[in-house]
């Protein structure tokens, strides 16, 4: 097995550690500050083909392997987890759509989301329906060649500043669970649709989080991705993809911290000397350093299950994700409390670099519902070798 990056997966990286650093880099504060979506900076993202790394080529995407998307988001996150969290978002949903749609919509929206000039929102979780996703209620009933949508997602990111929301909705009856669940792309600005009011949150100020009420919302029949009744399949296959995202922009903003805690450390005197010398720093520092290289390791690991088509993908998906925030909320706080009183101030980025990856635990499956995903992998007929 072979560790080491190739030529072009270094290209990538290094390209997005610049753009980090110079469009990122000076502005993650203030728009954290000020709850400022950055669309002008995500659009020049788009420039660079971030917006559509592994969207097919047939909707103007790169069409990379999961493995190259996780270099460049781990740069970008290192420097703004928020930012590139919606990214992320904003590529799942943008995949999804040129993979599944019809060939008039992937017309229609390919090109402007995989170049960032327009923007996706991924709508599954209603406010009844969060871990139990298969629960949704919102409906979309066929009448003549249009589908009526009534509902409310919940936790939305981007919502209201999106320009298209790849929707899941039912469309067979309650008692049809996973199977009568279907999605869609609709175009976020319909008569019918309307936005809440955007969350206060602890973290991921710089995108927007609303509910949207879907209210005899109408969309032609051709809006449908794939077949009625594999929305649900769809929306899985697009979660294996945005855990593994999740978990390196976890792995990024690990990154972050330790990179700023060694040189704090390094800067900082107490009783004479920099902090660096003494052994119960250096220890910190070395399991913060451990634990984050195991997680890049454990999200590189699932990301080529997953490029591989392999049958446990989505097991080692939700491991990565799993260990991957865990981890990299770990270092972050370790970082911080390096830091001491400083690191609690917003003049240093290690509060607003905890408060972005705290989500990461709990969005795209709970810890919780990953653990669950695992142990029914482990239990099942083949048990002894369901992990290996």
């Amino acid at each position: 097995m072979d560790f080491e990056l190739t030529e072009d997966q270094h290209a990538f990286a290094d390209t997005a550690r610049a753009f980090a650093q110079a469009e990122l880099a000076p502005h993650a504060a203030e728009w954290d500050r000020g709850q400022v979506f950055p669309r002008e900076a995500i659009a020049r993202a788009g420039e660079l083909g971030f917006c559509g790394l592994y969207a097919p080529e047939s909707a103007g995407g790169l069409a990379l392997p999961r493995l190259d998307a996780t270099l460049v988001f781990e740069e970008l996150a290192a420097v703004d987890p928020s930012t590139t969290a919606f990214i992320t978002i904003h590529n799942m949903a943008t995949w999804m759509l040129g993979t599944w749609a019809t060939d008039e919509v992937r017309a229609e929206w390919g090109e402007p989301l995989t170049s960032g000039q327009k923007l996706a929102s991924y709508c599954l979780t209603e406010p009844g329906a969060g871990s139990d996703a298969a629960s949704l209620k919102t409906r979309a009933e066929l009448v003549g060649n249009e589908y009526v949508i009534n509902g409310a997602k919940a936790f939305i990111s981007g919502a209201g500043s999106t320009d298209v929301l790849v929707l899941m909705a039912r469309t067979g009856d309650a008692q049809s669970g996973a199977s009568g669940i279907s999605a869609f792309a609709v175009p976020a600005d319909l008569p019918g649709i309307s936005y809440g009011k955007k969350e206060e949150k602890m973290g991921w100020n710089s995108q927007p989080t609303r509910v949207i009420s879907f209210d005899n919302v109408r969309i032609p029949a051709r809006n449908l991705l794939g077949r009625e009744g594999e929305g649900f399949k769809i929306a899985m296959k697009g979660l294996d993809g945005g855990r593994i995202n999740i978990a390196t922009c976890s792995v990024g903003a690990a990154q972050g911290a330790l990179t700023q805690a060694q040189r704090y450390m390094q800067e900082r005197k107490q009783f004479g000397k920099p902090i660096a010398s003494f052994q119960a720093l250096q220890f910190k520092l070395a399991d913060m350093a451990t634990e984050l290289v195991a997680a890049r390791q454990m999200v590189r690991l699932a990301a080529s299950k997953l490029d591989a088509g392999a049958r446990d993908a989505s097991t080692y998906c939700a491991m990565a994700k799993r260990f991957a925030t865990d981890a990299g909320f770990m270092v972050c706080n370790e970082a911080l409390q390096l830091h001491g009183g400083y690191g609690y101030i917003r003049e240093y980025p290690l509060e607003r670099l905890m408060r972005d990856a705290r989500v990461h635990q709990i969005l795209e499956g709970t810890n919780e519902i990953m653990r669950v995903i695992i142990a029914r992998r482990m239990l099942e007929g083949d048990a002894p070798n369901a992990i290996r």
